[in-house]
């Protein structure tokens, strides 16, 4: 390995970064993490944090989940790789999806279809969808709802779908047939309506004048997210997701929950469609599923469209999609330990406890310092700050303020993500109560300096 200064001279020279802009991880170098054990990750020279990040909303177990680590070594010398592209299969594979059909009962999801990651997971989520109908002789079922301000990652389907003009307009034009209505944010909706239950319903009623003018007959999906997340952790009303339900019923269009983030424990529920009692059509998930340890991810898919594929006799249901790791025997044999880690921990337990501390820590923070306008949480460990000018006007707060805050933040203990106007939190679900205290002590010295 290449010393410290090496590394410190050569950051961002040769490497382009997801999500900035080239010219300013130049100006601006990133963070170079060495190292990172438990819930905390140490950098270059030595300075060691809570990870409030949790990786990228995927370490849940944290860094230090040995048997997830074992798993993959063991594999790796077993077997490194093979298809399993029509006519071969692999044990590990076989053997996860049993117990992901076991896990995903109580949403009722029973077929799995594996993929690299997030993305990949939403895309394919978006073609079964098409697919579905057109097995159903339903050619004109080809279009797609979704939140604004919803993130869906970053394919051209998925792109297409975000509710974000950030992940859209440099790329556009994106898929046609992609409509979007107001997502149940109560401190800034075209309603002007803070009550959580009426926006709720709100929101609702847009998405059925959206689906009369679009025509029923031509929608696939409606696909959201049970809490947004990228998007500034966005919580809806309870009423909303089974009204979203409800309705995507009465017009016969299929509910895609995507859960790369919720799944697995992060709501302080199994899932997020769980949490709100809802029973999606298909499920997409990614990142915890092998604690970041390994690009993995799997569709889980009902009864209802796994029986109209199975069942067909036409060719249609023929799947012409997949991706060269699909079904990875390394990252199967990572989910597969890391499904029986976060079962043993029981980490929704966790996550709703110290959850709890943190949005009221939050909320206290909140009374203390005049920049945070909006607070958001209060289900697991999934919350974030929305940060303003002003708070009579709500006006963004700018880009120099926020750096120095997030900054502060960073030299007096944690690792925190900012994303536009919001400081967003989404550490560890295996976090202690003084990991907590440890985080808003953190950012009680970063408010102090901005």
């Amino acid at each position: 390995m290449k010393d410290s200064n090496y590394l410190k001279e050569n950051n961002a020279r040769s490497l382009w970064h997801p999500m900035a802009h080239p010219a300013d991880s130049r100006a601006n170098p990133p963070t170079i993490v060495t190292r990172a054990q438990g819930v905390r990750i140490t950098d270059i020279d030595g300075h060691e944090v809570v990870d409030a990040v949790g990786g990228l909303w995927n370490v849940n177990l944290g860094f230090s989940a040995e048997p997830i680590k074992a798993a993959i070594a063991g594999q790796l010398d077993k077997m490194p790789y093979y298809s399993i592209f029509r006519g071969t299969s692999n044990d590990v594979v076989i053997e996860l999806a049993e117990e992901l059909r076991a896990f995903f009962a109580p949403d009722g999801l029973s077929r799995a279809f594996f993929t690299s990651g997030g993305s990949d997971s939403v895309e394919t989520a978006l073609r079964l969808a098409r697919q579905y109908h057109k097995i159903r002789g339903q050619e004109g079922r080809v279009k797609f709802l979704s939140l604004k301000k919803g993130y869906h990652g970053t394919h051209m389907g998925a792109a297409s779908v975000n509710g974000n003009a950030n992940f859209r307009t440099q790329y556009e034009p994106l898929l046609p047939g992609c409509s979007h209505i107001p997502a149940p944010y109560t401190y800034r909706n075209p309603f002007d309506e803070t009550d959580p239950e009426r926006l709720a319903q709100l929101c609702l009623a847009a998405l059925e004048d959206e689906i009369a003018f679009q025509g029923a007959g031509t929608i696939a999906a409606f696909i959201m997210e049970p809490i947004l997340g990228a998007g500034g952790v966005i919580v809806p009303h309870e009423s909303f997701m089974p009204g979203v339900r409800q309705i995507c019923d009465r017009h016969g269009i299929l509910l895609i929950s995507d859960e790369v983030i919720c799944a697995f424990g992060r709501t302080g529920s199994w899932t997020g469609a769980r949490h709100w009692g809802v029973k999606p059509d298909m499920m997409a998930t990614a990142k915890a599923i092998t604690n970041g340890y390994y690009p993995f991810g799997a569709v889980m898919i009902s009864d209802a469209i796994a029986e109209v594929f199975e069942g067909d006799t036409t060719g249609k249901g023929a799947i012409g999609h997949g991706y060269t790791y699909s079904g990875h025997p390394v990252g199967a044999a990572a989910a597969l330990a890391c499904l029986s880690e976060t079962k043993r921990l029981n980490v929704p337990e966790n996550a709703a406890s110290r959850g709890a501390e943190l949005f009221a820590g939050l909320n206290a923070l909140a009374e203390k310092h005049a920049v945070i306008g909006d607070v958001r949480g209060g289900h697991g460990l999934m919350c974030a700050l929305e940060l303003v000018a002003d708070r009579s006007s709500k006006a963004p707060i700018d880009k120099a303020t926020i750096a120095r805050i997030h900054e502060a933040t960073y030299r007096a203990g944690a690792m925190i993500r900012i994303s536009g106007s919001n400081i967003i939190l989404s550490p560890p679900l295996v976090l202690t109560a003084g990991d907590v205290q440890t985080i808003l002590d953190a950012l009680e010295a970063g408010f102090a300096a901005g």
